[in-house]
């Protein structure tokens, strides 16, 4: 690789979805990459098994209680061994570290990324709530530090790539791409009794609990689209959903002179991670490629925001912005969790959002502790009103 030989890689969430994908991709290119740091939440049996594997310069269990666990698996294999929070924020500041790969779930990938760009790191961002939830202050943040954001999410990860060579072209508008989850088709009467078995069946991907959910509701798709706006500088005007069932077309740029262009492949999430870890290069790889005459016909649709309203909510948060789309993630994150422990039930998830931005406090231009505030504040009327 043109920069440095090897690529020294800190995954924020390695015992998730992305994270055991990233750490795939980095077996799979011993020559460009190396694994410097390894952080996981409460996953310490994984954790350990990783930096086992991998050898990191350091690892960060975030559940404190598991500390001695990881300790004293990893004492005699020459492993720095950290725990808690504000471990997890520092541990991105070592020298070694030179991309770090925020693939942590929700709000609590904020914090390490505001640290990981003030130690001026290459960012690969899989953590679209980071945007979500302070997109103004994250990308004035890395402008300020000369940092570069390279976003991980397929969506994301294809106007990116269709913006290389483009980047002094204005977009006239971006189209991302829906596979429409596991319920397309059906109407609200249809939802009302979904279990959450038939909500975690993705379709097309595979991925963690939280975000198939958002997936099922399409809040995962509101919420990309409130990244977009960020990662792009684009007006919500400027961004439109469009369902394609067969998640080959992973979404679309429209310049300004009508022409459009599109990136396709197989839905591996593992290709936008290299893309991402190696940019601007293009790794050769063992991923299976896509084959047009096993997809005959690709077909797109109009979103049912009808039905799905959480699409329209985000949209709604992101037009009103200031801290209104970290009201609308936090309450998300507190609804999907309360449907995942049957506290609630499916079309209960909108409902509770919808709620909870009508009755948080509004700030127009917060603050990173504002914000923290907004978090909590919303996150306890989310509990109010599911109890």
């Amino acid at each position: 690789m043109s920069e440095e030989k090897k690529r020294g890689i800190a995954i924020l969430g390695s015992t998730g979805s992305i994270g055991t994908q990233a750490l795939e991709v980095i077996e799979s290119q011993p020559d460009h990459f190396s694994v410097e740091v390894l952080t996981a939440g409460s996953n310490a049996d994984l954790l350990i098994e990783q930096a086992r594997k991998f050898k990191p310069n350091a690892v960060v269990i975030g559940d404190e209680s598991k500390y001695k666990a990881v300790s004293d698996a990893l004492w005699d294999h020459g492993i720095k061994v950290f725990a808690g929070a504000e471990a997890l924020e520092q541990v991105v500041e070592m020298e070694s570290v030179h991309v770090a790969l925020t693939a942590l779930v929700g709000f609590a990938g904020l914090k390490p990324t505001m640290k990981a760009i003030a130690a001026g790191k290459k960012i690969a961002l899989a953590n679209k709530e980071t945007l979500v939830v302070a997109g103004e202050l994250v990308t004035k943040a890395a402008q300020q530090a000369g940092v570069n954001i390279y976003p991980v999410d397929s969506e994301h990860s294809a106007i990116f790539q269709c913006l290389a060579g483009e980047f002094h072209n204005p977009i006239e508008k971006i189209y991302l791409t829906a596979s429409g989850g596991p319920f397309r088709g059906k109407l609200r009467s249809d939802l009302a009794g979904v279990t959450k078995a038939q909500a975690l069946k993705h379709p097309n991907w595979v991925m963690g609990a939280k975000i198939t959910i958002d997936s099922a509701t399409l809040m995962n798709k509101g919420l990309e689209v409130i990244e977009a706006k960020w990662l792009f500088s684009l007006k919500p005007e400027q961004i439109d959903v469009i369902v394609h069932p067969q998640s080959i077309i992973h979404s679309i740029v429209q310049f300004t002179d009508g022409s459009m262009k599109a990136q396709m492949g197989l839905p591996d999430m593992k290709l936008p991670i290299q893309y991402a870890l190696a940019y601007p290069n293009r790794l050769s790889s063992e991923f299976p490629r896509f084959n047009f005459l096993d997809y005959p016909s690709l077909t797109f649709e109009q979103p049912d925001t009808e039905t799905f309203g959480n699409l329209g909510l985000a949209f709604n948060a992101m037009s009103k912005g200031g801290n209104m789309p970290c009201i609308l993630n936090a309450a998300n994150e507190i609804a999907v969790a309360a449907f995942l422990n049957d506290e609630i039930k499916f079309l209960q998830i909108q409902e509770v959002i919808e709620r909870t931005m009508e009755s948080a406090s509004f700030i127009e231009h917060p603050t990173l502790e504002q914000y923290i505030e907004t978090d909590k504040e919303a996150r306890a009327l989310t509990k109010e009103l599911i109890k």
